[in-house]
């Protein structure tokens, strides 16, 4: 039973997890409130979609995933609102318009370099999101998908300040290790983990990275003189 409790992602604490938890609350929050605030707190408008709650656990819960960065939250939630509006206007079929918008999501995200994963359900909401959504047209993927997506960008940015987490990510410069030949041992890594102090869904550049670190503990260790016969 122990073994599920285990933290899914590198370098996740509890204390990180529980900082998410009320980031994540804070933000869709003011997410809200602020997109109320703007556009009024009629029934008939549309003041927050469901895909900020699944950007909401990449910005809060995983910022130095390259999916989290201000600009796929940004840009792939507006890119793909508006690949759906698009593919609801041209194709008559709801279940065939749904497949096309997410899966074209997907391919402009990629092209554009801003994939995000609640990208693919801002698109199908554009498509199934019902009467509200269909005479927004157009001006869905901007408000409120646009208008959410940058208030939760900004919140995770203030956030991420607050409790001294890099966001928008930036590596910190690999120390060269070259000609060592080093052989990291599990607590190299837990000690790399924690000076880094972050949770990784992890990009090439992290993991460069996090193992470069991994052999400067590695390098100590050795340093403290070969182990005694018999270990």
């Amino acid at each position: 039973m122990r073994s599920i409790f285990v933290p899914l992602l590198a370098g996740a604490s509890l204390a990180d997890r529980l900082a998410a938890c009320g980031g994540a609350a804070v933000g869709i929050s003011l997410t809200a409130f602020i997109t109320m605030l703007a556009l009024g707190a009629s029934p008939a408008v549309i003041w927050l979609v469901a895909p900020m709650g699944a950007s909401a656990v990449l910005v809060f819960a995983v910022p130095a995933s390259p999916l989290a960065q201000p600009w796929p939250v940004i840009g792939g939630n507006i890119i793909s609102a508006l690949v759906g509006v698009a593919v609801a206007v041209l194709v008559p079929s709801a279940a065939l318009a749904s497949g096309l918008a997410v899966g074209g999501a997907i391919l402009i995200m990629s092209l554009l370099r801003c994939l995000h994963p609640p990208g693919g359900a801002a698109a199908l909401t554009a498509v199934i999101g019902g009467p509200a959504v269909a005479a927004a047209g157009w001006s869905f993927a901007f408000v409120p998908v646009g208008l959410n997506a940058l208030i939760l960008a900004l919140t995770g940015l203030a956030f991420h300040r607050l409790t001294r987490h890099s966001y928008p990510h930036r590596p910190e410069p690999a120390t060269n290790m070259s000609g060592l030949d080093l052989t990291p041992h599990p607590e190299d890594l837990d000690a790399a983990l924690t000076d880094l102090g972050e949770t990784f869904d992890i990009s090439r550049e992290d993991l460069e990275m996090l193992l470069t670190r991994v052999r400067t503990h590695a390098a100590a260790r050795r340093n403290l003189g070969p182990p005694a016969k018999g270990n």
